[in-house]
This record gives structure tokens, sequence and C-alpha cells, in this order.
């Protein structure tokens, strides 16, 4: 058995007899009292997430999973379908299981799929991807002022806001963890 102090983002864990994903943790230690470790786990099967708090140095049972490399396909109306590379062994994982995530997948993206016993439990995205915008209103002459921002779309559906100097057909890189625009891809 291992402690709270392993608790690690996208580790498995054994949680009330069902498996959940450690989807965020904040190790505390307060000026009064014992310390502690809050955490946000996502069921790996029904996708529902809830908060729980952990007494430090708590004994928990991390899981043992595999982390395969894969290739996204293709989406159909309940799925999501990765490929092994090398293998060529294909994955369909629930689209509950990845959420609003779902947005960020194109076309031949990586992405590290977790399984347990040979099922699939969760989904790593790359930090950051580049995406084609395929919409983007055009900038309103003089509005100028420091961090002015618009909506785009892009690619995949999914809209941001960007700066106001983002035009159609441009690629930008954005961040899977917050859905925010990072930079202008250089063609």
């Amino acid at each position: 058995m291992r402690t709270t102090a392993d608790i690690t983002k996208d580790i498995v864990i054994r949680f009330k007899g069902d498996l959940y994903a450690v989807v965020e943790f904040q190790h505390v230690n307060p000026g009064k009292g014992s310390a502690f470790v809050r955490t946000r786990l996502k069921n790996v099967r029904s996708g529902k997430v809830v908060e729980n708090t952990f007494k430090s140095g708590e004994e928990i049972e991390i899981l043992d999973v595999e982390k395969k490399k894969m290739q996204f396909l293709f989406a159909d109306a309940t799925t999501a379908t990765f490929m092994d590379g090398q293998s060529y062994e294909q994955v369909a994982v629930p689209k509950e299981m990845i959420g609003d995530r779902m947005g960020y997948l194109k076309e031949g993206l990586d992405a590290m799929i977790v399984l347990f016993e040979g099922n699939p439990v969760n989904i790593e995205l790359p930090k950051k991807v580049a995406y084609k915008v395929i919409s983007a209103a055009e900038a309103v002459r003089g509005d100028t002022s420091n961090r002015v921002t618009k909506e785009i779309e892009l690619e995949t559906g999914l809209t941001i806001a960007a700066p106001i100097f983002i035009k159609e057909g441009e690629t930008v890189v954005v961040s899977t963890e917050t859905g925010e625009y990072v930079e202008r891809q250089s063609s």
C-alpha cells in the first residue's frame, strides 16, 4: 500500500470500491491541525467527479496502469477511436470518459491512453496542440487597448478567446489544460 504522499495528477486509485483518476490534488499543511490532501477524483467508468480529503499519511491503493501512445482516428456518436502506431491495434474510448476534452481531438493527434487490465480508463492529451483557425471575426479599428480578445473557432469546432490580430486560416497553439490561446504558430 502507498500513502497520500504518493498522490500525483492522472494516477488511478481504488476509492470506495471503484476506479478513480486523480484530476487535481493539493497537499495542505495548515498552521494548526494535521496536514491533509485535498483531491478531485474522476470515476473512470461513469465520468462523475467527486471531491475528497485524505488525511496526510493515509494509505491508498494506487493501481498499476499501462500507458500507450495512440493516434486519434475518428469519433462516432458514443466513442472516440484511437490506434496504436506500432501494432495497429484500435481502442474505442467512451466519449463520457473524455468529456469536455473532445473538442481538443483532431485527426492524427497523439494522446496517451491509460489502460487498466486492457480497458481504457483515462486519456492524457499533449499539453499544447496546434489548430487551424476556421473562423475569426475581423478586428475593430481603434480597438487596440491591452489584452483585447475575440472569439475564434478552431478546426475541431472548439471556440476560444484569442488576441484580435489572429486571422482566419492561421494556426494557433492552444493549452489543452486551460483551453487558452498560447501563441500563433509560424508557417
